[in-house]
Formats: C-alpha cells, sequence, structure tokens
C-alpha cells in the first residue's frame, strides 16, 4: 500500500496531537514522578517514531508508543532511585 506525503502528514499531526492531549492530562497531576514523566514522554516519542517508520499506520504508531512507553517507564524508575 502506498501513501501520499499529505496522508502521512496528516497522520503524524494526528498521533503528535493525540499524544500533546495525553501528556498534557497527565501533566496535570499534582507532583508527576520521574516515572510518570519518563512513561508519558516515552509513548509520545515512541508514538511518533512508529508513527514515521511504518508510514503512518496505526499499529506502528500505537506499537512505538508502547514501547517508548515501556523504555520511559524503566529509565525514570532508574532516575528515581538516584
Amino acid at each position: 500500500m502506498t501513501y501520499s506525503p499529505f496522508d502521512v502528514t496528516r497522520r503524524l499531526a494526528r498521533s503528535v496531537a493525540l499524544a500533546t492531549v495525553v501528556a498534557a492530562a497527565v501533566g496535570c497531576a499534582a507532583n508527576p514522578s520521574r516515572e510518570d514523566i519518563g512513561t508519558v514522554t516515552g509513548a509520545v516519542v515512541g508514538g511518533v517514531a512508529g508513527s514515521a517508520l511504518t508510514g503512518g499506520s496505526t499499529w506502528g504508531t500505537v506499537g512505538g508508543a508502547v514501547g517508548g512507553g515501556y523504555i520511559g517507564k524503566q529509565v525514570g524508575k532508574e532516575l528515581e532511585r538516584r
């Protein structure tokens, strides 16, 4: 399946907008831990990367967000222990 540059850009913009809303919602917590911040940051970066690497695929975006969130959580945990 071939995507036009417009389709890829539109899907990427939609993914970034959704990730921004999620990050803003989590950021409204009184004192987010480093683990929380790492999870959200990882999910946003992973979702954008997954979307870009798969041409805007929904599964690629979701998979990237899940993987990025997991990695971000582990990094945040490590930063909290220090």
